[in-house]
């Protein structure tokens, strides 16, 4: 039977860095037992962003982290935009740089993941956040 639902996630992070929430959305589709479909997620920020990335090496986000330090770092004088600190603008440019949606193949009640692969809340800003993420499944 086919069908649509919707959920809303949130993700606490306690200031810049990766956070991994696979298991909750792997939970979400165990518990409202979706067979085959699509789930996809959306965050609702500006400042913070989704990957799917390694979840096994903690040296795969420490290196993400350095890459985009050095590619927007923060104070840079070519932002004017600092209404909320030296990593406002800087913040606004990695989730430009990356993405704030996701859409993940569900197969036999399983996303279709890699076996390395891991969806994570990337935060942008030094200081902690709730985020949002919306999900939505389609299909049976």
């Amino acid at each position: 039977m086919f069908r649509q639902v919707f959920h809303e996630l949130t993700v606490v992070t306690r200031g810049r860095g990766l956070y991994e929430f696979t298991g909750e959305v792997e939970h979400w589709i165990r518990k409202s037992d979706f067979r085959d479909g699509l789930v996809t997620l959306h965050l609702q920020h500006t400042s913070a962003s989704l990957l799917v990335q390694e979840n096994a090496s903690p040296e795969v986000r420490r290196d993400f982290e350095k890459f985009f330090e050095r590619l927007v770092p923060d104070g840079d004088p070519l932002f004017e935009h600092t209404l909320e600190g030296e990593d406002d603008m800087p913040a606004h440019v990695r989730t430009a740089l990356t993405t704030v949606n996701l859409s993940i193949p569900v197969r036999h009640g399983k996303m279709a993941l890699g076996t390395w692969q891991g969806l994570f809340l990337w935060e942008h800003r030094r200081h902690g956040h709730s985020r949002r993420v919306a999900l939505h499944f389609i299909g049976e």
